[in-house]
């Protein structure tokens, strides 16, 4: 099948307006005939849902939660990207869509990420309008720091819990839609299967959470905005809930999968700290404004810190390799997530890593809090030569600034992070692979859509900081109620879609058939007992280290675990009943298979890309080389030259195109 992604002809600034001025619509009063399901209620899903039904479509919309409120949108930290350039530090669309493209290794869609640029400014006024407390500047204005990869300050905040409050606005508008009648919610259910009429998706397999029974749902269209897979490798910051599952049915029932090897690795999370965990906490890479990350100098003090015979706090600057600083000057500390998360692999590999296990690294707030102390003091008129006002003063700082993700640190780790350097290593967080989707949003089955963080189009190999809520809300506040148009005007006289079709039984066959087979397997291993193997086999074989003869055996073994799965795993309960055994068993049993599929993209892929390496690039020396290639981009980057961007055809495997020419002008 040759992929057609529909990117509009012409410049790249003029594309998505060309495309609104030329694809077709459908007046209000036949959006009042056509029904659309929405899946997932997160930032995508719930702003998707708010505005179609706002333009007048029907729509069900459909999360496994016990509300939208509770969607994986909420635990963003640190904020949202967005053009304004309100700091008038030279910020533009332009690069804005740049650096996107270069934080992401140059392998992301050029037309979808110049688009998400462009619609960005949008977000924000929709957002304050809906009353999201962004942070304010003394005078009023709305505020703005600096995330990893950038050179400007665009990134818009609500202190450390923006994905809270840019959630409550998207579900209050969705409230509103559900008291008009527009929008018929579901929770607590599950989207277990895509139902394909006439090659057209029509409709869902959900099953109810709570009763267990399995229900059949119509519609003109279906949407996923079902977030990302990140818990194949099972300790990842993502919700414990966080699945696969709906995104993999559709590539079951004939939905490409792109990119599934790209994926997010954090450098600010909290280390694993022994086998009994079960999920792992994000630092926000906010955080990297002020806090400087090192590792000691010399291994006889990592040691001394390991024996706990040396405290962080008494080795001496000098002693301190402050190796972002040292290695990439222009940006510091706030290098994009992957170049951060390698650089922090390679030193712990190195042996300088600070904890127990040996992979840690420092985040140490000390300098910035004595600036902010100095300069508070300067401001009040008071003495800037006592150590322990400026310390005081600083603090006060630093925690209007950042205090609920210092007291979450403090809660899970027991350090006062005031007084001690946090520790921090990098962790999987989000997945820029998913389901492939053209211009439009739509997969390659016609009528199906996939949104926000369950598509690929928009990082590339990175994404950088604040960029998945702007990806989110850019995609169902102001492109896909456009885009989905172009589809449903065909639809207007098709009439409501009956599930009583011989597509919706054999579906709901299929489900029922892998329910009664988990439940009546009679095995001797728990779920989690193949989640914990899947997720080691992902790490040590698939993780940021990769190579060829790993990948090879990672994919012989998770296939040895997929069968193992399937003849011994063992889930309690019954089916017509609330079992969260068997709706985990389901989500592993995809994850299983993705597993494999993941590996195999890996396997093929010789390339370093993103936060994921081959062996040989893992050395400092290898590093090096990137950091060079790295630097040459920076300098370059704001001149204003139009600039050829060499791209090999195995860049843009997700195309299956032949890439003659690429530019970025």
């Amino acid at each position: 099948m040759a992929l057609d992604s529909k990117v509009p002809s012409g410049p790249l600034a003029d594309k998505w307006t060309k495309h609104k001025n030329e694809i077709n619509l459908v007046n209000p009063a036949n959006k009042r005939l056509i029904d659309v399901i929405v899946v997932g209620t997160g930032l995508a899903g719930g702003s998707a849902a708010a505005t179609l039904a706002e333009l007048g479509y029907n729509v069900k919309a459909f999360c496994f939660q016990d509300s939208p409120r509770r969607a994986h949108s909420i635990a963003a930290q640190g904020g949202i990207n967005a053009a304004k350039n309100y700091q008038g530090d030279g910020d533009s669309t332009y690069r804005l869509f740049y650096d996107t493209v270069k934080g992401g290794d140059y392998r992301s869609r050029e037309a979808n990420v110049y688009r998400l640029a462009e619609v960005s400014a949008n977000i924000i006024d929709q957002c304050v309008a809906q009353g999201v407390p962004f942070a304010r500047d003394y005078g009023g204005l709305l505020d703005n720091r600096s995330f990893g990869g950038v050179l400007v300050s665009r990134t818009f905040y609500a202190k450390g819990q923006t994905g809270q409050q840019l959630l409550l606005g998207a579900y209050s508008a969705m409230n509103r839609q559900i008291g008009r009648g527009k929008i018929k919610m579901y929770n607590r259910h599950e989207m277990l299967d895509v139902v394909i009429v006439d090659g057209k998706a029509r409709g869902i397999i959900a099953r109810d959470l709570v009763t267990g029974k399995i229900e059949r749902h119509s519609a003109h269209a279906v949407v996923l905005g079902t977030g990302g897979y990140g818990n194949v490798f099972f300790l990842s910051t993502n919700a414990m809930g966080s699945n696969v599952t709906a995104a993999w049915k559709a590539h079951k029932r004939g939905a490409y999968f792109a990119n599934p090897c790209y994926t997010q690795i954090h450098p600010t999370c909290i280390p694993v700290s022994g086998d009994h965990q079960s999920k792992l906490t994000l630092m926000s890479e906010s955080l990297r404004n002020d806090g400087r990350i090192w590792v000691p100098k010399h291994k006889k003090d990592v040691e001394a810190i390991r024996a706990k015979t040396l405290k962080p706090t008494d080795l001496k600057e000098e002693d301190r390799d402050y190796y972002l600083e040292r290695r990439y000057p222009a940006f510091g500390n706030l290098v994009p997530r992957d170049v951060a998360s390698r650089a922090a692999k390679e030193r712990c590999d190195a042996g300088f890593g600070v904890n127990a296990t040996g992979e840690a690294v420092y985040l140490d707030f000390a300098s910035a809090i004595k600036r902010y102390g100095k300069e508070q003091a300067h401001v009040k008129g008071l003495n800037e030569s006592d150590e322990k006002l400026v310390k005081e003063l600083g603090q006060e700082v630093v925690r209007n600034k950042y205090g609920n993700l210092f007291q979450m640190y403090e809660k899970i780790v027991d350090e006062n992070p005031y007084e001690t350097p946090m520790m921090i290593y990098p962790a999987v967080h989000y997945t820029m692979g998913g389901v492939w989707v053209d211009y439009n949003l739509q997969t390659t089955v016609p009528g199906l859509y996939a949104i926000g963080e369950a598509n690929f189009s928009d990082h590339g190999a990175n994404r950088l900081g604040a960029s998945a809520l702007m990806q989110g809300l850019a995609d169902g506040y102001f492109v896909l109620p456009y885009t989905i148009g172009d589809y449903l005007s065909d639809d207007i006289r098709t009439g409501p879609i009956s599930t009583d079709l011989p597509e919706f039984e054999a579906a709901e066959k299929n489900v029922t058939d892998n329910i009664n087979h988990l439940i009546n397997n009679e095995g001797s291993k728990p779920v989690d007992y193949f989640h914990k193997k899947l997720g080691k086999i992902m790490w040590n074989k698939c993780g940021m280290a990769r190579n060829a003869e790993g990948l090879k055996e990672a994919i012989q073994e998770i296939s040895d675990l997929r069968k193992e799965f399937w003849n011994d795993v063992r889930v309690p309960g019954t089916a017509d009943e609330f079992n969260e055994e068997l709706a985990k068993a389901g989500r592993v049993a995809d994850f299983l298979e993705l597993g494999e599929l993941f590996a195999k993209d890996a396997l093929v892929r010789e390339e370093s890309a993103g936060g994921h390496f081959r062996e040989e690039h893992q050395t400092e020396e290898g590093e090096a080389q990137r950091r060079k290639e790295f630097q040459f981009v920076s300098a370059w980057e704001y001149k204003g030259e139009p600039k050829d961007a060499v791209l090999h055809k195995e860049d843009l495997v997700y195309e299956n195109i032949e890439v003659k020419e690429r530019s970025y002008k």
